[in-house]
């Protein structure tokens, strides 16, 4: 069983970063991939960035450019670093771990963007 607790989040004025780090309870070695996703307010999740065991990543192109996922496999942690941040991104954002044929969840951290 492994359990994520998601932190980084907060209130920044457009333009901004933040990181958003993904530690895990367990070890993420062996990890097929983590995945962030975000939902605003009145909106479905949504994918926002991915990182396979490879070390690929796929972004939505919503955040393309602007955003990095990146996990520290010692350190059981995930990242995803948010630069040139825009209203549009505010949402709470999750991470998910998925790993030897399971999905874990994260319980999300709010990130706000003012204009």
């Amino acid at each position: 069983q492994v359990q994520l607790v998601e932190s980084g989040g907060g209130l920044v004025q457009a333009g901004g970063s933040l990181r958003l780090s993904c530690v895990a309870s367990g070890s993420i070695f062996g990890l097929n991939a983590m995945t962030w996703y975000r939902e605003a307010p009145g909106k479905q999740r949504e994918f926002v960035a991915v990182i396979a065991s490879g070390g690929s990543t796929t972004y939505a192109d919503s955040v393309k450019g602007r955003f990095t996922i990146s996990t520290d496999i010692p350190k059981n942690t995930g990242y995803l670093q948010m630069n040139s941040l825009k209203p549009e991104d505010t949402g709470v954002y999750y991470c998910n771990l998925y790993k030897r044929g399971v999905a874990y969840w994260g319980q999300g951290t709010q990130v706000t963007v003012s204009s």
